[in-house]
């Protein structure tokens, strides 16, 4: 992604350590006071960035945290019965991850960094008792983890009910629709992920993957430059999955 794009729409007026963090897509919507702020920030722990392949933590691990996304890609995988990996989700900065973990206190699924990466670690325990303590943050939880229901339900028919083409257009559309919510370019993002994990996510085999991103191109709908993709005819794009422009957005995947 292009420094440009990175550039973020909207100014926070948040403290000075929570003013860049992932966290703000967080923090804004529900209008918390500077001394709230304050609070979650104490409880926030800001790692070491992670390489491209570091595992941020491992299916059967104990639960304990849950991540914010500050820059980089992230994705999320678990290991069949067979041994081979299946892919998950793919998160972007902003986004939380590990949230599945609390039901049985153990991942479910392993994280490892798509290229480097920072995140804020925030101890769930924590979270539980600074969320008691503010009723705003517990509903903006409460619709996080609503949205990741939701999420999943899409990708369950995504996956059933569409044939390739529809699943790429999604997952470009999904993809611009994140970036823009977070005040970044709709139409211009660089893939972090290689085709064959957006393959593996998507049920495609990777030839299929790149023949359609090839169609694409031919059609005029998308430009590709390396990990670099441009939607050039968005409307386009969203009539492929049965959008229209002022039909609202695709939610994260």
């Amino acid at each position: 992604m292009s420094s440009s794009s990175l550039t973020p729409k909207f100014s926070s007026q948040l403290t000075a350590q929570c003013q860049q963090c992932s966290l703000s897509a967080l923090c804004l919507p529900i209008a918390l006071a500077d001394e709230d702020i304050n609070k979650l920030d104490k409880i926030i722990e800001r790692k070491r960035p992670l390489k491209k392949g570091d595992v941020l933590f491992r299916q059967g691990q104990s639960f304990d945290a849950v991540y914010a996304v500050r820059t980089g890609t992230l994705k999320t995988f678990n290991i069949t019965s067979t041994g081979e990996e299946q892919i998950t989700g793919f998160y972007c900065p902003s986004e939380l991850l590990g949230l599945s973990g609390i039901d049985t206190d153990i991942y479910p699924v392993s994280a490892k960094a798509l290229e480097t990466t920072t995140v804020c670690e925030i101890p769930f325990t924590h979270l539980e008792e600074l969320s008691s303590q503010i009723p705003s943050l517990k509903r903006q939880i409460f619709k996080i983890m609503s949205r990741k229901i939701s999420d999943d339900q899409q990708m369950m028919v995504l996956l059933g009910k569409k044939n390739a083409d529809e699943k790429v257009a999604s997952f470009l559309l999904n993809l611009s629709n994140r970036f823009e919510k977070r005040g970044y370019s709709a139409v211009s993002f660089r893939l972090s992920m290689s085709r064959n994990e957006i393959g593996n996510y998507l049920g495609l085999a990777v030839e299929t993957v790149s023949r359609v991103i090839t169609r694409f191109q031919k059609s005029g709908l998308i430009k590709v430059e390396g990990k670099e993709i441009t939607i050039i005819d968005l409307v386009e794009v969203q009539k492929l999955v049965g959008m229209h422009s002022d039909c609202g957005r695709i939610d994260a995947i």
